[in-house]
Order: C-alpha cells, then sequence, then structure tokens
C-alpha cells in the first residue's frame, strides 16, 4: 500500500490550523474575561472612585479620541504612535546592523569574544533607564539621547546572539564547509551564519523588546518630543488616569504585534531548518 505525502500534509495542515484557531479563542475569552472583571471592579462594584481607576469605557474614551477624534486637542495618540514608531524602527534597524557586525567578529576572533563579549553581558544587566541621564548629560533633551538609549539596548542582545549562534553551530558543518576548501571568511559568511539564522531570529525578537521598553522609558524622561512617554507624562500631570491607561494599552498592542511578526518568522524558518514540526 503505497501512501502520498500530500496525504500526510493535509491532517498536518489541518491540526496545525485547528490549533491555531483554538489558541485564538482561548486568547479571546481571556481577554473577554479581564474586561468583565474590570467592569465588575470598576462599574459595577465600584471599588475605586473613576478619577483612581477608571472603567473600561473611560479608557475606550481616550482611545477613540486619541487615535480618530477631531476635536483641537484630539489625535494625540495617533501622532505619538508615530513619533515612538519612527523612532524605535530608526533604531532597531541601527541596532540590528551594529550587531550583527559585532557579533560577527566576536564569534571570529576569540580575544574579542572574551573580552568585549562580557562587558556587553555585564552591561545588559542594567536597566535601560540607567543609561537615560547619561544620554541627557550628553546629548541633551533631545531625540539623540532617546535613540542613544534605544539603539544600545538592541544592539547587544542582537550581538551576543550572533556571537553565541556562531559557536553552537555543529561542528560537522565546520568540518564540511572546511573540507570543500571554504577559507575562514567563506566559513563565516556561507557556512556558519546561514547556519545560525535561526538563534539569530530569537537575538531579534529580545533585541526588539529591549529597544521598544528603552523607548518608552527614554520618552517618557525627556520632554518636548511627540511620542507615547509624552502622553504617559501628560497624563500623570493631568492627573488623567484614563490617558495613562490608554496609552499603556497602546504600547502594549504595539509591542505584542511586532513580536507576533516576528515570532511567526521565527517559527517559519525553525520549521523551514527541521527544528520544529506543525503541531
Amino acid at each position: 500500500m503505497t501512501v502520498s505525502p500530500l496525504s500526510l500534509e493535509r491532517p498536518a495542515a489541518a491540526r496545525g490550523g485547528s490549533s491555531r484557531r483554538q489558541t485564538l479563542l482561548t486568547q479571546l475569552a481571556g481577554l473577554l474575561i479581564l474586561l468583565g472583571v474590570w467592569w465588575l471592579v470598576t462599574d459595577v462594584l465600584k471599588l475605586y472612585p473613576p478619577y483612581v481607576f477608571p472603567g473600561p469605557k473611560a479608557v475606550w474614551t481616550e482611545v477613540s479620541y486619541g487615535l480618530w477624534g477631531t476635536g483641537p486637542q484630539d489625535g494625540k495618540l495617533l501622532s505619538a504612535i508615530g513619533g515612538s514608531l519612527r523612532r524605535v524602527l530608526t533604531g532597531y534597524a541601527v541596532a540590528v546592523l551594529l550587531g550583527l557586525l559585532v557579533g560577527l567578529l566576536m564569534g571570529a576572533w576569540r580575544p574579542l569574544r572574551t573580552t568585549l563579549g562580557a562587558y556587553l553581558t555585564g552591561i545588559q544587566s542594567i536597566p535601560s533607564i540607567a543609561f537615560v541621564p547619561f544620554a541627557i548629560l550628553f546629548f541633551g533633551l533631545n531625540e539623540r539621547a532617546v535613540m542613544f538609549v534605544v539603539i544600545l539596548e538592541g544592539f547587544i542582545p542582537v550581538a551576543l546572539a550572533v556571537s553565541g549562534a556562531l559557536l553552537n553551530v555543529p561542528p560537522a558543518l565546520r568540518v564540511a564547509g572546511r573540507t570543500l576548501g571554504a577559507g575562514k571568511l567563506a566559513l563565516t559568511l556561507r557556512v556558519l551564519l546561514p547556519a545560525s539564522v535561526p538563534s539569530v531570529l530569537t537575538g531579534l525578537r529580545t533585541a526588539w523588546s529591549f529597544s521598544w521598553r528603552a523607548l518608552v522609558g527614554a520618552e517618557l524622561l525627556i520632554a518636548g518630543v511627540t511620542s507615547l512617554g509624552e502622553m504617559l507624562e501628560v497624563g500623570r500631570n493631568t492627573a488623567n488616569v484614563a490617558l495613562v491607561l490608554a496609552t499603556i494599552i497602546i504600547i502594549g498592542v504595539i509591542g505584542g504585534l511586532f513580536d507576533a511578526v516576528l515570532r511567526a518568522a521565527e517559527t517559519r524558518v525553525r520549521r523551514d531548518y527541521g527544528l520544529e514540526v506543525p503541531a
């Protein structure tokens, strides 16, 4: 009896689609439960006054006014999102390019890996907010200070991920590359780096989360820039807790969406490399 490969792939694809739908339904149910508890605590039981802990309706009002309102003071959240995304995407791109370069150098040269790698590991343990005062004193109260913190926080995870991934390539691939006549540079670029792609993508996800958190922390302390951090500060200064919560939710949604895109790319690459099978 001959079994067609397509007959094996279709059930696997069906199981994968069913699993994704089940995950989405579970997440949606969890979100509805969370909103229900929030509404119960604030609007039904009224355990806290609205100016301390506003309900979902008040927060949604701030979101709607901030994103697509037409009044003179509306649309501020939309402008803040645009400003923050511009900064984080620019800083993240620079951090990735710089991290790839430094990671390749550390992976290829052991003295650099044992010195600079150790320093980067130590710097990574420092909270990003600790670099903001230095950035302000060095660059001033401007966007360059924000970009410095974003690039620093994104660059380190990428560099360490690339360096570590190169070292974890199976020795058989190194031997095969050398046997086929690859020099040190060709071995790194054509054998080791392609084999390291799955681990590098994990580092890119980590770098994104670090850069995004660093951006908001820096924007919160550096005035004069249109940003989500500025919206948090406006909400604090005006005692508008609904605006603060609305901004926090938007920050979480944006960060989660970008992480989901990177996670999907990582999963696809891992499957292509045979490191993961469909559920």
